[in-house]
């Protein structure tokens, strides 16, 4: 079967500062080429989505149509519905029904238009295609400048049920008199090494200098300790079977890996790092898209099974 005749929809990573788009193809939810560009610097909703046009169109050249779309977005967000409900970051975005819009420059109905939590779509891509496919209970976790989660059974994500928080978020827990993304976040590790030093240094730069500067290497084994009691503590009673790691931080795993993985014993989990890396939320997009228009196939034969009867 060549490319153009195979299942595909357009795939979308929305991020701080750049989107990343590709073609997602059904069959075992690989990409064609990744495409990325900046936020428009024109800070208006109808650049944002002209912007998302382009993009598509790029990405998809050559391989021929797509069913649709699917866009991993940061919350808050009515995923259900298209409707950016952030604030604090895309506030242009804000209320703006990017479903309808986007169907409307791709000339589209509406419902071939998904969305779907970023931290979500991390995780389904690591299930589809990744380091947590074939695992019955699984979580994802990202790191980064706060710490995002997600949680699966049977490949599914959810959002409520045993041993799942609310909304199946864990930033906010308490933790040590604050809460988890106080010492699990960029924050928490830049601040662990300014204790010791009196500097402020980024990340990537503790990463580099820990070979040979033991308050880093220590930083980042603090970090790995904070990370396992933290998750141990949010994630006993959902009891997974597999952790899987990403974000910036996870990039430098021999620096904090076994010292999370230390705590996490107890619990049966084990970490493992992102096997697709920055390409684990387009590949996740695709897998909701194509699992969503599974289940709408599926409904429509049962209708017409219960009609024809």
């Amino acid at each position: 079967m060549t490319a153009n005749l195979e299942k595909s929809a357009l795939v979308y990573d929305v991020g701080g500062s750049h989107v990343a788009a590709a073609v997602c193809f059904a069959d075992s939810y690989r990409l064609g080429r990744v495409v990325s560009v900046p936020h428009p610097a024109e800070e208006t909703a109808q650049a944002f989505v002209s912007m998302l046009h382009a993009l598509g169109v790029e990405a998809s050249a050559g391989l021929g149509p797509v069913e649709g779309a699917s866009l991993a977005f940061p919350g808050p967000f009515e995923y259900e519905n298209g409707i950016s409900r952030m604030t604090h970051k895309l506030p242009y975005l804000f209320g703006v029904d990017l479903r309808q819009a986007l169907a409307a420059r791709f000339v589209w109905q509406p419902a071939q238009v998904r969305f779907l939590k970023d931290a979500s779509a991390f995780l389904l891509g690591e299930i589809g295609a990744g380091a947590a496919k074939g695992v019955s209970r699984a979580v994802g976790i990202t790191l980064g400048t706060g710490i995002g989660a997600a949680f699966a059974v049977d490949g599914r994500v959810v959002t409520e049920g045993k041993g799942v928080p609310p909304g199946g978020e864990i930033w906010d827990l308490p933790y040590q008199g604050g809460i988890i993304e106080d010492s699990v976040s960029t924050r928490g590790l830049r601040a662990s090494y300014k204790l010791r030093t009196g500097q402020d240094r980024e990340v990537a730069e503790l990463a580099k200098m820990a070979s040979t500067d033991a308050a880093a290497a220590d930083a980042f084994q603090q970090f790995g300790h904070h990370l396992g009691v933290a998750l141990r503590g949010a994630l006993a009673e959902f009891a997974p079977q597999v952790i899987v790691l990403g974000g910036g931080i996870s990039r430098s795993p021999q620096l904090f890996l076994p010292a999370a993985q230390k705590e996490l014993d107890a619990l049966g989990a084990e970490l493992r790092v992102s096997a697709l890396l920055d390409n684990a939320a387009l590949a996740g997009a695709g897998v909701e898209f194509f699992s969503h228009s599974a289940d709408a196939s599926l409904h429509q034969d049962a209708a017409a099974e219960v009609n024809a009867g």
